[in-house]
């Protein structure tokens, strides 16, 4: 299997586990909608509906398949998403935190953060991505 069908196949599996996962009851009005554009590589799970008097819209995970990597956008949960995509076999060095703005020059690179990963993780990346 590519990369890239692996990596779209991992992140549909993933929106779909959190959704089953956290839905809620089914008496709330709101809504979550996994949204699957392969064109363009790019999903997110949404919440969107009416709660009282007020309309809820917006992005739980925006995730993006750009150049063999994938970037995690949105992230609006306290789950160990890189954990979870990294177990189900996503290489540590292509997820990229993009809601994280860390540049060396014209060089985005990836920031950890400690609840991102494990301690061991972290000292790993820090000594190998410097």
């Amino acid at each position: 299997m590519d990369k890239l069908k692996k990596y779209r196949d991992i992140i549909i599996q993933f929106l779909n586990h959190y959704n089953k996962e956290t839905n809620g009851s089914a008496s709330t009005p709101i809504e979550r909608r996994i949204l699957i554009d392969r064109e363009n590589n790019s999903f997110q799970l949404l919440s969107t509906g009416w709660y009282e008097s007020h309309y809820i819209f917006g992005p739980i995970f925006h995730f993006d398949i750009i150049n063999g990597k994938i970037w995690m956008q949105c992230n609006n949960t306290e789950w160990e998403v890189v954990d979870e995509l990294m177990a189900a076999g996503v290489d540590r060095q292509d997820i990229v935190l993009g809601f994280i703005p860390l540049t060396q020059g014209n060089l985005r690179v990836l920031r950890p953060l400690r609840n991102y990963f494990k301690l061991s993780s972290v000292q790993q990346f820090t000594n190998n991505a410097m």
